[in-house]
């Protein structure tokens, strides 16, 4: 296995760059694992696919606008800070931008400094530093007054509705890049499902900006993955113990509450309440252990996340059908449409 091997063609102009008006008016492909057959469908047409009994797990966890913009004190030089980790204590692993200005010892002020200024600590291997952050009142406050939303790379445009990198159902603030798979959901959509017989639970995993890190090594097996700290709780450990028992599916909304549930299930598939970090790396060859369906945005080429998806339906049903995206002018990546794998 090469990494070379989950390479694919993809114009640029595919990479979507603002979201849709309607969420559920995106296009889903539907991909059947086990033959590769494809069909081409809406996202309000899901509630279709799903039968009573099964139980479709969701990611809680909510985009912070960790994106600060500020400038060096007393130069007045600019500067970005990117939260990544909360380290306690008023203290974050932030990803900085000039490095080569952000020393220990420097000091940085947001907006006019009444509200919030930080001091760079140290620098991590690999260049993250820790950063110390002073301010009065509660931190996510002054975040929702001076921050952005931290979008990924390869997204060009301003967002003009920041609500629109947050998932409707998002409630736990923590991720530095949004779990793009439940961007798709309504209030609505999610009440027929239920409506339906469907179970709806949470999980919680807050999205590093390792996500977005491309494999750079030939052998995959070699990449360093990155660890995400998420959340099982007991009542969503109860629903999917109980489905996979009466014999219903278990679908996980993106790739996150998948690694979360994977991450946490024993041998057998069983899970218990759960919380910590996870680095687990899921590609060709691995066996599922709760995982039976899977609803999810086009991946990054080289990326772990299409060897995850590859892992779940086959690297050539999963290339075959994004050579029939690309084909079919889909739209890809974080604003875009989605596949069901099933």
């Amino acid at each position: 296995m090469k990494t070379s091997d989950f390479y694919y063609e993809l114009p640029p102009e595919l990479i979507a760059q603002t979201p849709l008006e309607q969420r559920d008016g995106s296009r889903l492909m539907r991909l059947n694992k086990e033959t590769g057959e494809i069909g081409h469908y809406h996202f309000f047409d899901l509630p279709g696919f799903l039968k009573p009994g099964d139980c479709l797990v969701l990611n809680d966890s909510r985009v912070l606008p960790a994106r600060l913009l500020g400038h060096r004190v007393p130069s007045g030089g600019a500067v970005e800070i990117l939260l990544l980790v909360d380290r306690g204590n008023k203290k974050w692993e932030c990803l900085v931008r000039p490095g080569r200005k952000l020393h220990p010892g420097q000091k940085v002020s947001f907006g006019d400094g009444t509200l919030l200024t930080a001091e760079i600590l140290e620098e991590l291997p690999g260049g993250n530093r820790i950063v110390s952050f002073h301010y009065d009142g509660i931190f996510l406050e002054i975040l929702e007054q001076l921050g952005k939303m931290p979008l990924p790379p390869y997204i060009k445009e301003e967002l003009n509705d920041p609500g629109r990198y947050q998932t409707v159902y998002s409630k736990e603030a923590g991720s530095a890049a949004a779990p793009t798979a439940g961007l798709h959901f309504t209030k609505e959509l999610l009440k027929r499902i239920e409506d339906m017989g469907v179970k709806v639970c949470y999980v919680t995993l807050h999205v590093g900006l390792g996500t977005f890190r491309p494999v750079k090594e030939e052998d995959p097996l070699e990449h360093e993955m990155h660890s995400e700290y998420c959340v099982i709780s007991a009542e969503t450990a109860d629903i999917v113990n109980q489905t996979k028992r009466e014999g219903g599916r278990v679908i996980c909304v993106g790739t996150t509450s998948c690694r979360t549930l994977e991450s946490w299930a024993g041998e057998e598939g069983h899970l218990k309440e759960s919380a910590g970090w996870t680095n687990i790396y899921i590609y060709p060859g691995y066996r599922f252990k709760v995982l039976d369906g899977l609803v999810t945005n086009f991946h990054l080429p080289e990326s772990t996340l299409i060897m995850l998806v590859s892992a779940l339906a086959g690297r050539e049903h999963i290339l075959s059908a994004y050579e029939e995206a690309v084909k079919e002018q889909y739209r890809f990546f974080s604003f875009g449409d989605a596949m069901f794998i099933s």
